[in-house]
């Protein structure tokens, strides 16, 4: 009950260290998806919105080792991949240590 209560006040979870950034479009339904869960972890997330800026998506590109689809994310700088990414390791129980990790 406590993770559904800091999920609708959006406050962050002490078990998450973990640096995180997500490359998004705003009205993209797999970038929304990915934000719903890391919110429901509790993560504090760094979003760069990338809406129709080309050069933010190359640098993204670049980052993502090719892949030009949104959401991209990284934790601690470490590529995840995409919506369907994040939530594979969330049902395999590797986001939560994962997130656990302090930024080096």
């Amino acid at each position: 009950m406590q993770n559904f209560f800091n999920f609708l006040l959006g406050k962050p979870s002490d078990q998450v260290k973990a640096k995180v950034e997500i490359y998004t479009w705003q009205t993209c339904p797999f970038c929304i998806r990915a934000k719903l869960l890391l919110r429901w972890k509790g993560v504090n997330y760094t979003e760069y919105k990338i809406d129709g800026d080309e050069a933010a998506r190359a640098q993204m590109a670049e980052r993502a080792n090719g892949r030009r689809s949104v959401p991209q994310i990284f934790i601690n700088n470490e590529h995840v991949g995409g919506c369907d990414d994040l939530y594979a390791r969330d049902r395999q129980g590797q986001l939560d240590p994962l997130l656990a990790q302090p930024a080096a």
